[in-house]
């Protein structure tokens, strides 16, 4: 299992969009995979759980974050050998650790606490909550999103990750976004 949870070597950029629910990923997401005509790796979790609840509302359980996990990195790995240039995620591991403590109890499985700060990322992408909340299947906290950002910024911070915090319009995070993978792109020649 734990193989399962490994990085496999590249040579592309690696870029996470992190944060809580409903603050823009996904969209930040395709739209920099675009930008850079590249490739993004979507929310493993997302199809996970909507095909394990069958579009009844339920609840993510301590026992699904492991195969989540395994699945994002099976995206993960197997989309980061379609480019050399920058590979776009909606996620990691880290944020299905910070996940994990926040919902059950301050634990996270240690084989995915390990790997979720193994794993390399060259830089995250911190959204903030001032974009509008919308709810879906999966969405379940909307009450509890400046607290979720506390958590998220607190791992980053904790864990020594290199961040840059994201705010405002689509437009304004995507034009901060661009300069920083600029900048990475042109330390990579």
């Amino acid at each position: 299992m734990e193989e399962a949870l490994k990085q496999q070597p590249s040579d592309c950029i690696k870029v996470v969009l992190f944060g809580p629910e409903s603050t823009g990923k996904t969209t930040l997401s395709k739209q920099l995979a675009r930008h850079y005509n590249s490739v993004w790796v979507p929310e493993y979790a997302r199809d996970y759980l909507q095909e394990k609840w069958n579009d009844e509302r339920k609840t993510c359980e301590p026992k699904d974050l492991l195969p989540i996990a395994i699945g994002q990195m099976a995206l993960e790995n197997k989309l980061a050998l379609k480019t050399d240039s920058v590979l776009i995620c909606d996620t990691d591991l880290l944020e299905t650790k910070v996940y994990s403590e926040a919902y059950y109890s301050g634990t996270c499985d240690p084989i995915l606490d390990n790997y979720a700060l193994k794993n390399f990322y060259d830089l995250y992408f911190l959204t903030y909550i001032d974009t509008p909340w919308e709810a879906d299947d999966l969405r379940d906290k909307p009450n509890e999103r400046e607290r979720m950002f506390n958590a998220f910024e607190t791992a980053l911070k904790t864990h020594n990750k290199p961040y840059v915090l994201l705010k405002g319009s689509k437009e304004e995070r995507l034009k901060i976004a661009v300069q920083h993978i600029d900048r990475l792109l042109n330390n990579k020649l």
